[in-house]
């Protein structure tokens, strides 16, 4: 199966936890890198979430932000340590003391005291386990997307594959009118310069010049190619790379066609080539 290498999921979970949103993005890249996004709550997940992408996904650049809202009640409470308040109360009064008209401590001034009072930790591991429940869901949107996008290029890419088949038969076929035309030109060329040439060696000037023309190995690879781009398509595995290699060997072939054509019909069809293996390559760049 081709897979695209962009895509868009969004997830939502909400529980007593509160209200967890994923949102990912990817884009095409040559290798796999991951942009995690995560509240500071959740950040410890990081490791947890990049192993998880990497599970799914072989390349591109994927973006994964995380939301997360707390639910009602959730937060970890005030926790007071009632030793290190007497404690200060103690000793307050005793250099109360010692001092005169000295201004009463109220009891908002002892819990500012440092120590005293604090606010308790929130139990997050509810949250943090349906925030990768939740990732499992994302990535499985994620790879649904970018297999729909993947089927939408295969298709592109097999239709492309037909065309560039075509051109390539029908320069095969009109080879044998190129030669004739060109020993013809020949022919005429030396009726106008009014000298005789013995049949023998205007068949080796024909020889020569046709070898110079000669694009059959071309052709050959070309084909070649593009069978080749059709049993890759039908690897279930990440391609990409193979075909975009492809991609370029093909536009070398299609450029020495052009470069070794002698003939307008011929010099059309390079280029229509070249168009159609150009058409192939910027979708192949997205090709996971």
């Amino acid at each position: 199966m081709l897979n695209s290498m962009t895509g868009f999921a969004r997830c939502e979970a909400t529980g007593e936890f509160g209200t967890l949103v994923w949102e990912l993005r990817s884009v095409n890249h040559r290798y796999l890198e991951i942009a995690p996004r995560l509240p500071e709550e959740l950040r410890a997940l990081e490791p947890q979430v990049r192993q998880k992408v990497q599970n799914h996904l072989g390349r591109g650049k994927v973006e994964c932000q995380l939301r997360f809202r707390r639910g009602e009640g959730q937060t970890g409470g005030i926790q007071l340590d009632e030793a290190l308040a007497r404690e200060v109360i103690q000793t307050v009064t005793r250099v109360e003391h010692w001092m005169m008209n000295a201004a009463r401590m109220t009891a908002m001034d002892i819990l500012r005291w440092p120590g005293v009072a604090a606010e308790a930790s929130p139990d997050l591991e509810p949250a943090r386990a349906a925030a990768l429940e939740l990732l499992d869901q994302a990535l499985e949107t994620l790879s649904e997307h970018r297999a729909r996008e993947g089927a939408q290029i295969r298709e592109m890419l097999q239709t492309r594959c037909e065309a560039v088949s075509q051109q390539v038969a029908h320069v095969r076929a009109r080879r044998p009118q190129v030669l004739e035309a060109l020993r013809t030109r020949l022919q005429t060329r030396i009726q106008e310069l009014g000298t005789d040439l013995d049949p023998g060696r205007l068949e080796q000037e024909l020889a020569l010049q046709a070898q110079k023309l000669d694009v059959a190995e071309e052709l050959d690879r070309l084909d070649a190619h593009v069978a080749e781009v059709r049993a890759i398509l039908e690897r279930d595995e990440p391609v990409g790379r193979r075909l975009d290699f492809l991609m370029q060997e093909m536009n070398r072939e299609a450029n020495t066609l052009s470069s070794k054509s002698n003939d307008m019909d011929t010099t059309q069809a390079a280029v229509e080539l070249k168009v159609l293996i150009e058409q192939m390559r910027e979708q192949v760049q997205n090709v996971e």
